[in-house]
C-alpha cells in the first residue's frame, strides 16, 4: 500500500513537472509576426521596443516587417509572416481597407489578428488602441482654452486611416457649440496624405495664403502634422501666437510645448500599448480569453469587435513633469532651447 501511494505521488509530481515544461515549451514556440505600416513617426520605435520586451518576457519570438507606407507591400509582408509560421499577427495598417485580403488570409489559416492602434474594421481582428475620439476632444479643449473664438484650421490625418475621422469627430464635439454660435469659423480643413509633416506644412501654407494669414488657431491631429503646421506659422512670424494641437508625445513636440510653439500633445504611452499588444497576441494564440476586453462597434461600418481602448493624457506646459517623471523623455530634451525667463515649471 505504501509503495503504491509512493508511486502515485511520484507520478503526480512527474505529471505536474511535465505540464510546466510543456507549457513553457509551448510559450517559447510561439511566434508573433508584426506588420508595421512604416516608422515615419518617432513613437513606433517605442511601441516596437515595448512589444519585443514583453514578448520576450512571455517566452514568445518576435518577427516583423516594415511596409514602408505601401499598402501592397503590407499585404505581401503579412503573407510572408504567415509563411514564416507565426502563431499570431499584430498589424499597424497603412490603409485600413486595403489590408482586408491579408486579414482574410490570416483567418483562413486560423491565425488571430490584433489591429494595432489603427482600426481594421473586421470582426476577426481584435482592436487595440487609445480612445481616439477622446484624444480629439482633448486636442480641441486645449486649443479652445487658449483661443475660444476666431478663425480655426483643421489639419486632419491620413484619409486612409479611420483614426483621422475619429479624432476629427472628437474635436467637433467640443467645438460645435462655439461654431454654431458663430464664435469659431472653420476657414480651412485638409486631410494629410500619409500623416506626412511636409504635406501638413504645404496644406497649412496654402490655407494661410488663402486667408491672408488671418488664422487664430490650428487643430492638428498628431505631432508630425503639428510640426509641419508650426514650420508654416514660423515662416510667417506666427509661431507661439497661434495655438496648435498634436498627439503622441513625440520628443520634438514636447519641446515645442515647453517653448510655447505647440499648445498640447496628447500623450499616448506607447510603452503600455506595445505591452498590451504582446499580451493580447499571446493570449489569442493560446486560445485564451483576453482580460478587460469590451465589445465595441464605433467604426464607420458599425461592426462589433473585441477591443481594448486605453486612456490618453493631454500634456500642456503646466504638466510637462508627467512625461518626465514617467521616464518617457528626459528633462534636457524637453527643455532644450527654452527661454529661461518664460520657462514652464518642469524646466526650472
Amino acid at each position: 500500500m505504501k509503495k503504491s501511494l509512493k508511486f502515485l505521488g511520484f507520478m503526480l509530481i512527474a505529471v505536474a513537472v511535465l505540464a510546466v515544461v510543456s507549457g513553457a515549451t509551448f510559450a517559447k514556440s510561439l511566434t508573433v509576426g508584426v506588420s508595421w505600416s512604416n516608422f515615419q513617426e518617432e513613437r513606433w520605435k517605442t511601441d516596437e521596443a515595448a512589444m519585443k520586451a514583453q514578448l520576450e518576457k512571455l517566452g514568445a519570438t518576435y518577427i516583423s516587417a516594415d511596409a514602408q507606407a505601401d499598402s501592397s507591400k503590407q499585404i505581401s509582408d503579412v503573407e510572408n509572416l504567415i509563411a514564416r509560421g507565426c502563431n499570431a499577427l499584430i498589424i499597424l495598417a497603412y490603409d485600413a481597407d486595403a489590408i482586408s485580403p491579408a486579414i482574410a488570409k490570416a483567418k483562413a489559416e486560423g491565425i488571430p489578428v490584433v489591429g494595432y492602434d489603427r482600426l481594421i474594421e473586421d470582426p476577426y481582428a481584435f482592436y487595440l488602441t487609445f480612445d481616439n475620439k477622446e484624444v480629439g476632444r482633448m486636442q480641441a479643449r486645449a486649443v479652445f482654452d487658449a483661443k475660444p473664438e476666431g478663425n480655426y484650421v483643421f489639419i486632419k490625418g491620413s484619409s486612409t486611416d479611420p483614426n483621422a475621422d475619429f479624432l476629427h469627430e472628437g474635436q467637433l464635439e467640443v467645438l460645435k457649440e462655439a461654431m454654431d454660435a458663430g464664435k469659431i469659423k472653420n476657414v480651412g480643413e485638409q486631410y494629410t496624405d500619409g500623416w506626412k509633416p511636409e504635406v501638413a506644412q504645404k496644406n497649412m501654407e496654402q490655407i494661410l495664403t488663402a486667408n491672408n494669414n488671418k488664422v487664430d488657431a490650428v487643430v492638428a491631429s498628431n505631432d508630425g502634422t503639428a510640426g509641419g503646421v508650426v514650420a508654416a506659422l514660423t515662416a510667417q512670424g506666427m509661431e507661439g501666437i497661434t495655438p496648435v494641437s498634436g498627439q503622441d508625445g513625440d520628443h520634438a513636440a514636447l519641446n515645442r510645448v515647453a517653448r510655447g510653439t505647440q499648445t498640447v500633445s496628447v500623450w499616448k504611452d506607447a510603452r503600455e500599448l506595445g505591452k498590451a499588444a504582446a499580451n493580447i497576441a499571446v493570449a489569442l494564440a493560446k486560445g485564451e480569453k483576453v482580460d478587460n476586453a469590451i465589445k465595441w462597434a464605433g467604426g464607420p461600418k458599425g461592426i462589433e469587435m473585441d477591443s481594448i481602448l486605453l486612456k490618453p493624457v493631454p500634456i500642456i506646459r503646466d504638466n510637462l513633469n508627467i512625461v518626465i517623471d514617467a521616464g518617457w523623455v528626459s528633462k534636457d530634451v524637453v527643455c532644450q532651447g527654452v527661454d529661461a525667463a518664460n520657462s514652464p515649471a518642469a524646466c526650472k
